[in-house]
């Protein structure tokens, strides 16, 4: 059935049919019966779709195990407006490597031999971002107060990657 037919118990007519004789309804306890029902096979019919739906997608979805010594891609996770890996924006690559697995750790996690360049990467796979040096500065007049800035380069990033921070928040973080 359409869904206008399973919401209303008829069938959607267009504008030629408006002026036909209009169908009589019953009122009162019948009308909120007829409701209820149409309800309760609505959620049937959305609980039979959504288990269809699972099933397709359980059959898809596997647990994945590595062996010790086979090749991996790393995910990384994109971030708007920084340069990573040579790409900026919509090109940042989603995985990297492949990369060879030298341990494994737990049941998902595993220990990866990384290339040198990517020697700031934490075991839990954060960066510990360290300033180097101050680029520039610049100050920002607001209406009723300034807001200095700074230019930050990053440890283990190019002089491209250098990204503008408040000079209170860096004052602070990095005394």
């Amino acid at each position: 059935m359409a869904p206008f037919e399973v919401l209303y118990g008829r069938r959607c007519r267009s504008r030629i049919d408006w002026f036909d004789a209009f169908e009589v309804r019953p009122w009162g306890t019948y009308l909120l019966r007829e409701s209820l029902d149409n309800v309760k096979l609505i959620q049937d019919r959305l609980l039979m779709a959504q288990s269809r739906q699972k099933s397709y997608v359980d059959q898809k979805v596997r647990d994945l195990e590595f062996m010790v010594g086979e090749q991996v891609l790393l995910k990384v996770s994109p971030m708007n407006g920084v340069m990573r890996f040579g790409k900026k924006g919509k090109l940042i690559p989603r995985y990297i490597g492949p990369f060879e697995i030298v341990e494994r750790i737990g049941e998902v996690a595993y220990e990866l031999s990384l290339p040198p360049d990517l020697s700031g990467v934490h075991p839990n796979l954060t960066f510990e971002e360290e300033p180097v040096t101050i680029l520039d500065r610049q100050i920002r007049k607001l209406r009723s107060k300034e807001i200095s800035s700074v230019k930050v380069q990053w440890k283990h990033r190019l002089v491209e990657e250098a990204t503008w921070e408040t000079e209170s928040d860096m004052r602070s973080k990095y005394p």
